[in-house]
């Protein structure tokens, strides 16, 4: 994976504008001079164009990176959110050599070095998951009384289950009101046992004000939850109004920018998500398609309807299929549909070990055609 340059992050951000996305981490301006000019680059866009969206940059608790954020935020003029991270589970304090002492001191310290700089702050515990209850409770009261405004769970390692987002998240909840401020509440997933996506639904069904995600699940080791599989369940279950035809052109340009391919199974986007090659499924489709109900049509053997991503179904000819392919195929391009021709795609089809390409079939057709 390779780091996109400005323009490409500029595009990136637009199409995450398009699609409704309420917030974004711009950059890590620690990390050095080319990507702070980024982020303030990126925040400047926000403002000359006017973007509803939030920017934010992380942070270790640490002043080498908070006064590089200010500094992002003095240069642009805008308002930027310091996602600032520390570790919180046992396993992380015994191999730093951390006590609680440590942990909120410099919880205190960092907070408080950002809110004295103009930084709102969303304080985020790294490992939140397998961390103790009374250590999330104490930093969190902590950052909390020097000016943290929003607290984020993270799941660093993927470790969570469903039921432990909903107890976790209600339990972070509970030290919001026990605070007596008005604090919003983040989850942060990743996905090392493919469960980032119901993680994160299970943390908004249990109160928590916003989840992240990442287009194409891109992040450390296996990745982080999805934005794109997240906001196509999110628009399906009714708890987001968003305009999903843009999801596809977000992807493409992430995958472009990151050179990341978009795998063929990938929901939503992948090349074969809306594609039909089994005979059965292929008739059904074929039938709805000829009743003119698109709606019906991108609804009987899909639980994603292609219409909401401005895609559509597709009939494929291969192992598996039967006439209604070859006829349904042959429709769309505009070829004839007689028997023989019918026949001889399907035939071929039987013979291969794969759904035939679109190349095969136009050799079948050139070949009948002399």
């Amino acid at each position: 994976m390779r780091q996109p340059d400005l323009s490409e992050k500029l595009e990136i951000l637009h199409r995450m504008v398009a699609l409704g996305i309420h917030a974004v981490d711009i950059g890590y301006p620690a990390a050095g001079p080319g990507v702070l000019d980024h982020v303030v680059a990126l925040a400047e866009e926000i403002n000359n164009e006017g973007f509803e969206i939030e920017p934010n940059c992380a942070g270790r608790t640490h002043a080498t990176d908070i006064l590089p954020i200010s500094e992002a935020q003095q240069r642009s003029g805008v308002a930027i959110e310091a996602s600032l991270f520390l570790g919180s589970s046992p396993i992380r304090q015994f191999v730093e050599g951390w006590d609680l002492d440590f942990l909120v001191r410099a919880t205190d310290e960092a907070v408080t070095l950002a809110r004295g700089e103009g930084l709102e702050v969303m304080y985020v515990t790294e490992d939140s998951t397998r961390a103790r209850p009374e250590v999330l409770s104490k930093v969190y009261l902590t950052a909390i009384e020097a000016g943290a405004r929003r607290i984020c769970l993270a799941d660093t390692v993927g470790h969570a289950t469903p039921w432990g987002v909903r107890a976790l998240v209600s339990f972070a909840r509970q030290i919001i009101a026990d605070s007596g401020e008005d604090v919003k509440l983040d989850w942060h997933g990743h996905r090392d046992r493919n469960l980032g996506v119901i993680n994160s639904l299970a943390a908004l069904s249990a109160g928590a004000d916003r989840v992240h995600g990442c287009g194409l699940g891109i992040g450390e080791r296996v990745g982080n939850t999805p934005m794109e599989t997240l906001l196509v369940n999110l628009k399906l279950l009714g708890w987001l109004d968003v305009d999903l035809h843009g999801l596809p052109a977000y992807c493409e340009a992430i995958s472009k920018a990151t050179d990341t391919p978009v795998p063929n199974n990938c929901p939503a986007v992948g090349k074969d998500a809306f594609v039909t090659s089994t005979g059965v499924h292929a008739a059904a489709v074929l039938k709805a398609m000829r009743t003119g109900d698109v709606w019906l049509a991108n609804r009987i053997y899909s639980g994603v309807p292609a219409d909401e991503l401005g895609r559509e179904q597709e009939i494929a000819v291969g192992p598996m299929s039967g006439k209604a392919n070859a006829v349904a195929w042959l429709t769309k391009r505009g070829h004839e549909c007689d028997e023989e021709t019918v026949d001889k795609i399907l035939a071929a089809a039987k013979r291969s070990d794969h759904v035939l390409e679109e190349d095969e079939i136009l050799g079948l057709l050139s070949t009948a055609s002399t």
